[in-house]
This record gives structure tokens, C-alpha cells and sequence, in this order.
């Protein structure tokens, strides 16, 4: 376990000079993944999340670190020492939405505040839904959401579709489908964590497909890229940001350039808050951020805005300063739907190479002033 007091102020501090000011202390307890796959994801909302409350002076924020090791298990019980040995107000940091699923309803059942800096299940977005549950990332079926919607604007008419076996990959297929809007090739979800992609490559060449969406984040992506691009197959690809990400984008290389992507996010939005965090990441790490790293660092400000306004203590006036969302966001306009899920503008990206490092670089809007497509189902 890492306990972290962050009391230092950096360069974007002024962004956020009175959030510190009148804040009640909040304990915070942050589930994540820190080792084994998918561990650089967890790492990047980590440091998004540490260097918010270390530009913001934050010392009325405690921090509370575990490393989930993408166990739905561990997850659940780190989650239950954090609230009854810790005693943590709030919860944040799970990445994968199945232990999301594992952790969330009870914890919030236990009159906690949940703050999710990336999963968003469509079952917690709808009839499960609650009023302590706030997603600050998206609804899982988002991005790829405006993938369907790109692949319909581009003339696309025979996707062949792929994602892992658990429920961010069903709600992935779930969302390309609804804006899409052409016939199937194939639709395959693969194991979780899988490496070997030859048996599905197979599948995509004699499918007469006329592109590829594919929705597999962290190492996933990274083993599918390599494969694919070897393989010989030359269909277009359209993915979110998940399988094209800048922690990704090293690892994969030549294989990514021009690739189309969606994302919420990305490091070319011109905003003062985005480009306090983009350089303050770069100075702090040594790295460009990524996507997981500017939704750590939206999560934390989100929460400093809210302490600043009410005492934890107090369950309605905390909630109703989380719903408020008086903070600067990195992707600029940021309001929650009545779930407490984000509506925002959703981009479409290319891949490209900036001297000797690959990232991305917005080229159009997919879907603007966007909400998730389970809010009517919510009734707090």
C-alpha cells in the first residue's frame, strides 16, 4: 500500500488557486491496476491523477494506492479494507469494467462516492445507476460510438468487428453497431488478455470485409497491431482511442500511421487547462500523457472542485458539488448528463509521427455535444 500526502504546487497551480482554499480533508481510496497486463494504463491514471493534487497545493487530499492486479477479486477486496479499515470517502482508479462492476454497487450501497476515471459499464449507466456514482471518462459505448458513425461517414459497408469477452467489449460492439450503418463481415469477441491474433487475421482476410473496428486496449492492441500489419492484410482500420493511445503507439509503431481513431481527449485541444497538464505531465514524467492520464487528472480536479465547495460529510451538498462540475477540464466543455456521466464532443484522430514519436492529432469531430444512450434509463 502507497499512502501519498501531495503539499507541493506546481506549474498550473494558479489554474486552480482558490480550489485549496476552504476544502474539508477527503480521503480518498484509489483501486488500480499497477502490475501485470494492462498495468500501464492504471500507472497513467495514477500520474494524471497525483499531478492534479500536486498542481493544485491539494494537502487537504489524502491518497490511499492498491494495485488491483486486474482481479475482479482483489478488487473487491481491497475495496471493502478501504472502507472499513481505511475509511476512505471516496473511491476511484478501476480500470476494467468488470471489476467495476465487482466494486461499485457496493460500495456505493455503503453511502461512498465512486469517481471513475475510465470504466463505464452501460449497467451503471442505466437502470443501475446511482446517485454516488459519477463516470468522469464516458460511457463505455462512446468512442466507439463515433467510430460506427466515422466508418458510416466514410462509405464504409462491411465492418468486420472485434473486441475482448467482457463487458467494456460488448458494450464496444454495442455502441460501433449503433451508429453504423452497414452489413457485418464478422463480429468475434476474443479472450480477455489474449495475445495471439493469426486464428481472427484468418478470419478478417476471407471475410471480404471492407474494414476493420477493433476495440482491445493495452497489450491486447499492441499484439493485434503487429500481427495485423504482418499479416499482409491491407483493410482500412478504425478503432478508439484505447487501441491507439500514446503508451500504445511506441510499442506498435510504423504499423499505427494514419490509422483513424475516436477519443474525448487528445493533446492538440487548445485550452489553457489542457496545456498546463500536457506540459506539466511532460515535465513531471519524462512522457507525453495519455488518454488514461488526462482522465486521472479530470477526476482529481473534479473532486478538489467539489471539496472546495462542500464537506464531504455532508452527502447531498458533496454530490451536488460533484454534479456541478466546476472545473476545467482538459477537453474544455464538460458537464454531467442526469446519470453523472459526461456529455461532451467526441474526435476523430490520425495516427502520426512527430519527429521520432508517434501520436495523434485531431482531424474532425465525430460526434459533438454527446451523451450516452442509457441516461433515460436512470432513476436516482
Amino acid at each position: 500500500m502507497k499512502k501519498v500526502g501531495i503539499l507541493t504546487a506546481a506549474c498550473a497551480a494558479a489554474l486552480f488557486a482558490g480550489a485549496s482554499a476552504q476544502a474539508g480533508d477527503v480521503k480518498v481510496g484509489m483501486i488500480t491496476t499497477l502490475s501485470g497486463g494492462g498495468a500501464g494504463l492504471g500507472i497513467d491514471v495514477r500520474d494524471g491523477f497525483e499531478l492534479a493534487l500536486k498542481q493544485a497545493g491539494a494537502d487537504n487530499i489524502e491518497l490511499v494506492i492498491e494495485d488491483d492486479q486486474r482481479k475482479p477479486d482483489v478488487a473487491v477486496q481491497l475495496a471493502d479494507k478501504l472502507i472499513q479499515s481505511e475509511q476512505v470517502d471516496v473511491l476511484t482508479g478501476i480500470i476494467w469494467s468488470n471489476l467495476a462492476m465487482a466494486v461499485v454497487p457496493a460500495a456505493t450501497a455503503q453511502g461512498k462516492f465512486y469517481l471513475s476515471p475510465n470504466a463505464g459499464p452501460s449497467a451503471l449507466a442505466g437502470k443501475g445507476c446511482h446517485e454516488n456514482y459519477f463516470n468522469v471518462a464516458w460511457q463505455n459505448d462512446n468512442l466507439h460510438e463515433a467510430a460506427g458513425a466515422y466508418a458510416k461517414d466514410t462509405g464504409y459497408k462491411n465492418s468486420f468487428i472485434l473486441a475482448p469477452n467482457y463487458p467494456a467489449g460488448k458494450d464496444a460492439l454495442t455502441g460501433y453497431k449503433r451508429f453504423y450503418d452497414g452489413d457485418l463481415a464478422g463480429e468475434i469477441y476474443t479472450k480477455l488478455g489474449q495475445t495471439d491474433y493469426a486464428a481472427e487475421i484468418a478470419q478478417i482476410r476471407a471475410s471480404g470485409a471492407d474494414s476493420v473496428f477493433f476495440f482491445l486496449p493495452g497489450g491486447m492492441g499492441i499484439a493485434f497491431l503487429k500481427q495485423y500489419a504482418q499479416s499482409g492484410v491491407d483493410l482500412p482500420v478504425v478503432g478508439p482511442a484505447f487501441s491507439f493511445d500514446q503508451g500504445i503507439l511506441q510499442a506498435v509503431g510504423e504499423a499505427a500511421l494514419g490509422v483513424k481513431n475516436t477519443s474525448q481527449w487528445s493533446k492538440d485541444i487548445d485550452n489553457p487547462a489542457n496545456a498546463a497538464f500536457v506540459e506539466g505531465f511532460q515535465a513531471e514524467y519524462g512522457r507525453l500523457p495519455s488518454l488514461y492520464a488526462s482522465q486521472g487528472y479530470d477526476t482529481a480536479n473534479l473532486l478538489i472542485s467539489a471539496a472546495a465547495k462542500a464537506d464531504v460529510a455532508d452527502a447531498d451538498a458533496f454530490r451536488a458539488a460533484l454534479a456541478a462540475a466546476e472545473f476545467d477540464s482538459v477537453r474544455g466543455a464538460f458537464k454531467f448528463g442526469p446519470n453523472h456521466h459526461p456529455i461532451q464532443d467526441i474526435y476523430v484522430r490520425e495516427v502520426i509521427k512527430e519527429g521520432d514519436v508517434y501520436t495523434n492529432k485531431i482531424i474532425a469531430t465525430g460526434l459533438a455535444d454527446h451523451a450516452d444512450a442509457y441516461a433515460g434509463d436512470c432513476k436516482f
